[in-house]
């Protein structure tokens, strides 16, 4: 995969995934992700930690609470769709299908697939918030 910027075309070498530790669905992909064998190497690090807070201090890390990150090594930025069909290129098995899911066809599939998912978090996950208790960030020492 490449991007374009200014221009010139940078291609990705290494892609950093923030996913949520507190879920379980995230934790499960995460799992997954790392049997795969991949093309790209994939760093896997607890969105909103003290680990995703130093390696990238100008990202909003709340955000990446709510929705799936990832991070090429030049900066690059995908979330949601973009983020999960980047981390399907990264994967030898099923980089043909991220190439089609990024097509105008596929994109939908790979959006419902999102949307999917966030569901069934939004229905398994302990609520946040909810009286006097908030919900801690992963690494954050609250």
């Amino acid at each position: 995969m490449t991007v374009r910027t200014g221009g010139q075309r940078l291609s990705v070498e290494r892609l950093t995934v923030l996913y949520d530790a507190q879920c379980s669905l995230c934790v499960h992909l995460r799992q997954w992700l790392m049997k795969q064998r991949r093309l790209v190497p994939l760093d896997l690090v607890p969105a909103a930690s003290e680990e995703a807070r130093r390696r990238f201090p100008g990202l909003d890390h709340a955000a990446t609470l709510d929705e799936i990150t990832v991070i090429g090594d030049r900066g690059q930025i995908y979330r949601g769709t973009d983020a999960w069909i980047v981390c399907l290129w990264a994967l030898a098995e099923h980089r043909p299908r991220s190439h089609w899911l990024a097509t105008p066809a596929g994109r939908p599939f790979a959006r419902a697939t999102v949307l999917a998912a966030a569901k069934y978090r939004s229905l398994t996950a302990t609520p946040c918030g909810s009286g006097d208790s908030a919900c801690t960030v992963p690494g954050s020492g609250d």
